[in-house]
């Protein structure tokens, strides 16, 4: 019985082994094909079957061959087409991991690699000077994953200017209705952020006058301010105020405040006044 055991385990060996060297040739004669077929998809623009063969090569090289160039090359290939059919995210990504694998030309790769980043992040800025928000912090959605909150992100930092311009402008709203206009200027100026700064040109314009016709009103008042009959102080302000707010000119607001509150202009050499026109007789 021993010899016909002895016989048995040695034909169970035998086929075994057999078995792992037919396992371990197919696996050598698959291997040495894939170099083939690597360039054939890569010839015939096959990227899919590119990147599959050249993941399958990549797990073979315990068998010492190594992933060729052409590994990289589909890689690389996949990568731009990606990135000029607009897909950015799916680009970046895949030559992040072209990158990170160490295979092909390793400079080249992060050239492209820095140069698509830095083309994301003039894209987003654009946007963002357009007063797009949202887009530009969705373009920026693949510099800044993995990148923990409050770290300096570009999209935080661009949101974080937009609140800051958005608070402004309601509170620039705000003084303006309540005609604090020197206030209203200087948070105008606060403004520095192109979109908000183009949504506040009107605003602008309306302080501007605002202010030079209360600077032309106080110069009228000086001359005479002592004459009991000028009319001056906050009813003529507040009347010439609400003229400017309706688009009015500036010396016409004081011109017609004047008139209103039954005055006339009167004129001194280079300044001007407003008298209150003598009540008429029986």
């Amino acid at each position: 019985m021993a010899p016909r055991r002895h016989l048995l385990l040695r034909l169970w060996v035998v086929a075994t082994a057999g078995v792992v060297m037919a396992i371990a040739a197919g696996a050598y004669w698959w291997e040495g094909q894939l170099p083939g077929k690597l360039r054939q998809a890569s010839r015939v623009g096959d990227l899919n079957a590119c990147l599959r063969y050249s993941e399958q090569l990549a797990a073979l090289r315990w068998l010492g061959k190594g992933a060729p160039e052409e590994q990289a090359l589909c890689r690389r290939e996949q990568a731009q087409r990606l990135w000029d059919r607009g897909e950015r995210h799916a680009a970046l990504a895949l030559q992040q991991q072209l990158v990170q694998s160490g295979h092909g030309d390793a400079s080249l790769d992060r050239k492209t690699l820095n140069r698509w980043r830095d083309d994301l992040r003039e894209q987003a800025l654009e946007l963002f000077r357009d007063g797009e928000l949202e887009s530009a912090i969705a373009l920026l959605a693949p510099l800044d994953q993995g990148r923990p909150a409050g770290s300096g992100r570009l999209g935080e930092q661009l949101q974080e200017v937009w609140n800051r311009n958005r608070l402004e402008n309601d509170r620039l709203e705000q003084l303006m209705a309540d005609q604090r206009w020197w206030e209203a200027l200087d948070s105008l100026n606060r403004l520095d952020h192109p979109w908000w700064q183009d949504q506040a040109s009107g605003s602008r314009r309306t302080i501007e006058s605002a202010i030079n016709a209360l600077r032309s009103t106080q110069e009228h008042q000086q001359h005479g301010a002592s004459n009991p009959d000028v009319i001056a102080g906050a009813e003529l302000d507040e009347a010439v105020r609400d003229r400017l707010v309706s688009g009015m000119d500036p010396w016409e607001a004081f011109q017609e405040s004047c008139s209103n509150l039954g005055g006339a202009v009167e004129e001194d050499g280079p300044e001007s006044f407003c008298l209150r026109r003598p009540a008429e007789g029986p």
